[in-house]
């Protein structure tokens, strides 16, 4: 389900100069980095990549949205971790991606873990921004 802009809460700016091999910017001057591909895509690998970008990002998202079901679940997550792995290759239109979420929840049993991680898969934007467009793996 999508938002209307009239719900939009917070906006993020971004602007790439040069592509994958330039840098890329926010407008509020926080993130300012050297972008490069990867050693693995034949570049020099000597910056971040978008894939790193996007790694980082869903996995803080993600991480927030465990928060937000461990509450409701009233599950103590104090400790956990979130790990994305997005990984780039060549598909039928070009290049795809895959995510695999590994989550360290020390304070569950692993039933739980996995019932929080999925729980968390449903309400995280970034899950629902890719549902249906990539493969995404979740893993306790």
């Amino acid at each position: 389900m999508s938002i209307q802009q009239s719900d939009v809460a917070y906006t993020a700016v971004a602007t790439a100069e040069n592509g994958r091999d330039g840098r890329v910017a926010t407008s509020d001057g926080r993130l300012d980095v050297v972008v490069n591909p990867p050693k693995e895509l034949g570049g020099s690998g000597a910056g971040t990549n978008p894939e790193q970008l996007f790694a980082a990002g869903y996995s803080a998202c993600f991480q927030g949205a465990l928060g937000v079901v461990a509450k409701n679940e009233n599950a103590d997550i104090s400790g956990s971790t979130i790990t994305a792995e997005v990984g780039i290759g060549k598909n039928d239109d070009g290049f795809g991606l895959i995510v695999k979420i590994s989550a360290v929840i020390p304070n569950v049993d692993a039933a739980t873990a996995k019932d929080l991680l999925e729980k968390a898969h449903q309400v995280c934007p970034y899950s629902k921004a890719t549902r249906g467009n990539i493969t995404v793996e979740l893993a306790v």
